[in-house]
């Protein structure tokens, strides 16, 4: 499996169009695993970063301090309509992911950027930020609540993308998802992120704009690249893309 062909002094984003979340795990760890250990043994990283951006089939990911009471119906029932609830190593509770949402996984060396992992979660937030500005959309953080939020017409603060991720050795995987087209109903299924007194919502929702996945990951791909100081090779693999070793 080749992933990732820049040098170094690029940053490629992989589109992936619609794929496995299970699949796409396993490239991110082939790639994370591969920087971890260049960096173990003090060997000098040229390249091998790349930000993968998928939309998934149906999914519930239960981060490793999550709560299973947060899971408000059963996994049979689950099961049933075939949807797995999969437990991770990322930071966070539970999460969906789904169709017409976009999900981007940046896995980088954030020593190269200057980047502590705090400051690494608020560099995902503002791109997220900037991406809704130019939508109309007033996206914001809420203190002790990672992710980005938009208010409501009856003033409850609304999820529109949350945030994840796992470091080792300062090498980031996991990322972040944002609604874009994302069917809402489906995170009644949960507590989204553990919370019970707030809602999610979605750009459509906002806008009423039905945006393409595609579209939307080109944008997000260059706010990453200004904000990380790299330009962008933006590689589309949506239409050829059948599984890992076909990269």
């Amino acid at each position: 499996m080749k992933l990732v062909t820049t040098d170094g002094k690029n940053l490629e984003c992989i589109f992936l169009g619609r794929a496995d979340y299970r699949e796409v795990l396993q490239m991110q760890h082939y790639i994370f695993d591969n920087l971890v250990a260049l960096k173990r043994n003090h060997a000098e990283i040229t390249g091998g970063e790349c930000i993968l951006m998928v939309e998934h089939n149906d999914v519930l990911t239960l981060g490793k301090h999550g709560k299973d009471t947060n899971l408000l119906v059963s996994e049979e029932s689950l099961r049933a309509q075939g949807i797995e609830c999969i437990r991770i190593e990322r930071g966070g509770d539970i999460t969906y992911h789904g169709p017409g949402q976009l999900v981007v996984y940046p896995i980088i060396n954030l020593e190269r950027y200057s980047l502590g992992v705090k400051a690494y979660v608020n560099l995902l937030e503002e791109a997220v930020i900037r991406y809704l500005k130019t939508h109309g959309i007033h996206g914001k953080r809420i203190e002790g609540a990672s992710g980005v939020w938009v208010e409501s017409v009856d003033k409850i603060d609304c999820k529109i993308c949350a945030v994840g991720i796992k470091c080792s050795r300062f090498v980031s995987m996991h990322g972040f998802a944002l609604n874009v087209t994302t069917d809402l109903s489906a995170f009644k299924r949960i507590n989204p992120c553990g919370f019970t007194d707030r809602g999610v919502t979605s750009i459509q929702k906002e806008t009423g704009k039905s945006l393409s996945l595609e579209s939307v990951a080109r944008s997000i791909a260059d706010i990453l690249g200004e904000l990380l100081g790299l330009p962008v090779v933006f590689v589309n693999k949506s239409n050829n893309f059948t599984n890992i070793e076909a990269l």
